[in-house]
């Protein structure tokens, strides 16, 4: 019997925990479509590489949907058990709430298992690759940041305005541009025409300028000269196209766990970096742990809500996750300010999310309802 039960229930929770996750991705993705299309169609940006994009990506989409996945998914099965009168039918015959457990605990310890391999492989390679894709795009599509008749800065400390661009021949017609990357002054060139040549093997951008004027002044204002040219040429490496890519340094979201702990020995401890990386470190074992303990939690807040239909059942899903999700992101940032230390922070949501486990199973347990009533006596009223 208790075979056919734990298999009944898996039935229950697995649909709607995969269809919750392909609902998140879809959802995530969707918000930044129109980014993404931008990418195809205004910049030349192949199809394949937005998609290769998207992939990347999956992997952080995956592991900040899996809590509410979790969470979600068991909630409705067991709303829709109590609805249907399903939970009166197994206490009855003598089925406890604990005696349910397995086939939860089963699967929220699989919503575990897929959060490590997420956060311990899937991640750090996702980030990485997409950051290095990107540096790919940049490196191909030199002139994606160049807008028309919009103050831009493609480049680092380059500042752009661009009255025509044409993509196809990279040629920009009546350009102001500022140049900040001397310290000591300030170079504004106003031309006619420009056009832009990508040196692959020197990894040199050259901005061609033509019929113009360069207005040069010192950044503390005593001095400054003005020049006239035919053509200038105006070169700016890599260092200064994306500066964060062209560095190759990684992101503590890029790191591998082994990578983290030797980063953690050459930092040292009360700087902001060093807590940063410990809070990534630690993040690694703290996530799981929180998918486990909702895909617990949904079972008795499951079994307690009466209300017909699958909307309150999300509703209470998502409420959960946004108090979780907020006190994840609130104590990473007083972590990594050094108010408090990561070791003790980054467990803070994850024993709030034990001690909501704990008291909600004995309450639904014992049949008792989830929040107490307050036994306040009622006052009788005196007669005339």
């Amino acid at each position: 019997m208790r075979k056919t039960l734990y298999k009944y229930i898996v039935n229950e929770i697995w649909p709607t925990f995969f269809v919750c996750l392909l609902v998140s991705a879809f959802l995530v993705v969707a918000t930044k479509m129109l980014s993404l299309t931008d990418l195809i169609i205004t910049r030349g940006v192949p199809v394949s590489r937005v998609g290769r994009m998207i992939a990347y990506l999956m992997p952080d989409i995956i592991t900040f949907a899996l809590p509410a996945a979790s969470l979600i998914a068991v909630i409705l099965a067991f709303l829709r058990f109590s609805v249907d009168s399903e939970m009166i039918a197994l206490k009855s015959a003598g089925i406890s709430v604990y005696q349910m457990l397995p086939p939860v605990v089963t699967l929220a310890g699989t919503g575990l298992l897929i959060t490590v391999l997420m956060t311990f492989i899937g991640v750090p390679w996702g980030n990485r690759s997409f950051k290095n894709l990107i540096y790919q795009i940049a490196r191909s599509n030199v002139d994606l940041g160049v807008k028309e008749r919009v103050f831009c800065e493609p480049f680092r400390h380059v500042m752009f305005y661009v009255n025509r661009y044409s993509r196809q021949d990279r040629e920009m017609t009546k350009v102001f541009v500022t140049d900040r990357r001397n310290r000591t002054i300030t170079n504004t060139i106003v031309a006619q025409k420009g056009r832009i040549f990508f040196h692959p093997t020197q990894n040199i951008i050259t901005l061609r300028f033509e019929n113009g004027t360069i207005f040069v002044v010192e950044n503390n204002l005593q001095s400054g000269r003005t020049i006239n040219f035919r053509t200038y040429d105006l070169n700016i490496g890599m260092k200064d196209i994306m500066a964060s890519l062209a560095s190759r340094k990684k992101s503590p979201k890029e790191m591998t766990m082994k990578e983290l702990k030797e980063q953690l020995k050459i930092i040292p401890e009360g700087k902001t970096k060093h807590n940063e990386i410990m809070m990534e470190l630690l993040q690694k074992y703290a996530v799981p742990l929180a998918v486990f303990l909702m895909g617990i939690i949904g079972m008795p807040l499951g079994a307690q809500l009466k209300a017909k239909g699958r909307s309150l059942g999300i509703g209470v899903s998502l409420v959960v996750f946004f108090v979780y999700y907020l006190c994840f992101a609130g104590v990473g940032s007083i972590c990594e300010a050094g108010v408090l230390p990561p070791q003790v922070g980054v467990w803070i949501p994850d024993l709030l999310l034990l001690a909501a486990c704990i008291y909600l199973l004995i309450r639904v347990a014992n049949e008792r309802p989830i929040v107490p009533k307050l036994g306040l006596g009622s006052r009788k009223g005196r007669g005339r």
